[in-house]
């Protein structure tokens, strides 16, 4: 790729990255939440695989470090839905907000997001969600990358007419 591509899509990542990371964190009072802000943040992270390869990546994203992310989210996501089972009888129960009156005062106070609008586990969710699906469009192109450069199926150093 040319160095103006270079230069330009390293910041631009960093970018898309803070702004899928807002669009997570702010997901339970505005529009998106975990998984468009995770296809945000995807899109950075894309961007950089295609400019730089995969080997000269500044992302460093290694098979370990996908998988340790996306069981973190996965866990993350059966973890708060299994609480909300225990205590409120129903998975993925809000126990921040106990609606029903059904989660002890000390276990609600735990969950409680610290907002004016008293969103429970919502931006919790959105967190582990945004991780999950960060990850799994990250891998789905390292996977693509990986097989057309097994194949040589595609033009890197050569410019087009």
């Amino acid at each position: 790729m040319s160095d103006l591509l270079k230069l330009i899509a390293y910041p631009v990542s960093f970018i898309m990255l803070g702004y899928g990371a807002m669009t997570i964190l702010g997901g339970h009072i505005t529009p998106g939440g975990g998984f468009q802000g995770g296809a945000i943040m995807a899109s950075g992270a894309i961007l950089c695989i295609l400019t730089y390869g995969l080997k000269d990546n500044p992302f460093n994203l290694s098979h370990t470090r996908m998988s340790i992310v996306e069981s973190f989210g996965a866990l993350g996501y059966i973890f708060l839905g299994l609480v909300g089972l225990f205590t409120g009888g129903s998975f993925l129960y809000n126990v921040g907000t106990n609606l029903s009156g059904l989660v002890p005062g000390s276990l609600a106070t735990i969950f409680n997001y610290p907002d004016a609008l008293h969103a429970g586990i919502v931006p919790y969710l959105n967190i582990v969600v945004g991780m999950k699906v960060f990850i799994g469009l990250t891998t789905l192109v390292v996977l693509f990358y990986g097989v057309t450069k097994l194949q040589k199926d595609y033009i890197d150093d050569e410019e087009i007419d």
